[in-house]
């Protein structure tokens, strides 16, 4: 499971113009809005969620399509929005799982800024030994990748000197592996994107730089 948290008025004034989550409930002063990515098939949000949100004593908000603001790995996913109060004794959890202990979180206690520079996420995931073998080799392979424009369009050159866009939210590049065969998994040059954009060495598909 994934998961993303963030001061409430933050993440609006970071980028409210761009959704309409905050028209169903205005950003809240002093809370955390904290965002659970959830399987698409499930129509309603998983039981197992709904009873660890109570628990917390967390309230529903918001829910609905993961595909936006830079969600673009969550396209087969759906998101549902939790508020709490700032200082919720779970934040000291999450701040834990994220930088290690307490005393060594960042001065604006993991509070602040977007929700996306501090996603939660299985520490194997970026594991280069549990690449997909044609990962693996277009990870190798010697390529340069460059955000060429906000919503997700990346320029790959390779090492023969060719260019190609790739679109990470549309999944799709204008090389011709790409447009001849549409290989599943994506041709080397999607991938590589993703790994890139994943081990944060270039800017997210809403143009923000990575967390240091």
């Amino acid at each position: 499971m994934t998961v993303g948290y963030g001061s409430d008025e933050a993440m609006c004034d970071s980028w409210g113009s761009s959704e309409d989550w905050w028209e169903t409930v205005p950003p809240q002063e002093a809370c955390t809005r904290f965002r659970v990515f959830f399987p698409d098939d499930h129509q309603t949000v998983p039981r197992d969620i709904v009873d660890v949100m109570a628990a917390l004593g967390a309230w529903r908000v918001w829910t609905g399509s993961a595909a936006a603001c830079g969600s673009y790995d969550h396209r087969e996913r759906r998101e549902v929005h939790y508020l709490w109060p700032e200082g919720h004794p779970v934040e000291e959890v999450l701040h834990e799982r994220l930088s290690g202990p307490a005393e060594a979180v960042a001065p604006d206690g993991g509070r602040t800024g977007d929700v996306r520079d501090r996603l939660v996420v299985d520490e194997n995931a970026e594991s280069q030994d549990d690449l997909e073998p044609r990962t693996k080799r277009a990870v190798a392979e010697a390529m340069d990748v460059s955000l060429l424009s906000k919503g997700g369009r990346y320029e790959v050159q390779s090492a023969s000197g060719n260019r190609y866009e790739v679109d990470v939210i549309d999944e799709s590049c204008t090389c011709p592996d790409w447009q001849q065969r549409s290989p599943e998994g994506g041709c080397k040059h999607l991938r590589r994107v993703d790994h890139e954009i994943k081990r944060g060495r270039v800017p997210r598909p809403d143009g923000r730089l990575p967390s240091p």
